[in-house]
């Protein structure tokens, strides 16, 4: 209750979970609120401006944006999600084990997160892609795959201070399994900064995934994402500006949504970091 109460207190934070919310609703009714097929293509209405029947305009194929954004929104929110789950459980189980058991365990595990931050994750990720084929499957994979070592970090931090805690010295002496120490008593308590970064996470999800479709190794045409919506407008830049502003404009709110939402939810967790 006093973190929900924090929270509602945060108008910034509450900006943020307006706009994550607003994103689940479009996704959840975009067969409904999308007004055309983002497939159909319409030779009549090539480049058509904003209007009343098309709100955002037409693409070059003569596609109504203002459907394939709706639907690109979906693709981002699954996008983010699920990389962020896949980054956030391999993070979690290594930071765990590295926090927990030390020693040489906690070395080798260190060393991975080492090596994987010498790389610049973006030219990772597009070296990745570039051996495999360009699909949304591929490219939530790879982004979780090359995004864990943050999560890694926190949760090993969190670890080596719980684990010296008088609650986890009594479920030893009482004979607990590790596995029960490390899931049941240990993790539930660290999984505060674990929530705080993978909100931002998402975030740079969306961020990553819309750059990789920018360059045209993403999601691949004619499934609507709004990185290859921005990639067809730079072409027509002079004379549709629309394809441009629109998904940039959604690029931009929802990663200010993801991030407002994120510090929120860390103020809220623990108010003496609130800014």
């Amino acid at each position: 209750m006093d973190f929900w109460t924090r929270l509602a207190q945060d108008r910034l934070a509450l900006s943020g979970l307006t706009v994550v919310i607003m994103l689940f609703l479009v996704y959840i009714l975009a067969p409904f609120i999308a007004p055309y097929d983002p497939a159909v293509i319409d030779v009549n209405h090539i480049l058509s401006p904003p209007s009343a029947s098309h709100l955002f305009g037409t693409d070059e194929l003569g596609r109504d944006v203002f459907s394939r954004m709706v639907y690109g929104a979906g693709v981002s929110l699954k996008v983010g999600i699920v990389a962020v789950g896949i980054a956030s459980a391999v993070g979690i189980i290594l930071g765990a084990l590295a926090g927990y058991y030390g020693g040489w365990v906690d070395v080798v595990i260190m060393r991975l997160v080492d090596i994987m931050l010498c790389f610049p994750s973006f030219f990772l990720i597009l070296a990745v892609i570039a051996f495999l084929e360009p699909s949304i499957t591929n490219i939530m994979a790879v982004i979780g795959l090359t995004s864990w070592m943050g999560i890694a970090r926190l949760v090993r931090a969190e670890f080596l201070s719980l684990k010296e805690r008088d609650f986890v010295l009594a479920e030893k002496a009482l004979g607990a399994s590790d596995f029960r120490i490390i899931f049941h008593h240990i993790l539930p308590n660290a999984m505060a900064p674990v929530l705080v970064a993978a909100t931002l996470g998402v975030a740079s999800a969306v961020l990553t995934e819309s750059a990789l479709s920018f360059l045209g190794i993403g999601v691949q045409p004619p499934t609507p994402s709004w990185g290859n919506i921005l990639a067809e407008g730079k072409n027509v830049l002079g004379i549709a500006w629309w394809l441009s502003v629109f998904p940039g404009l959604a690029i931009l709110v929802t990663v200010l949504g993801y991030n407002l939402l994120g510090e929120g939810i860390r103020d809220a967790i623990d108010p003496r970091l609130r800014r």
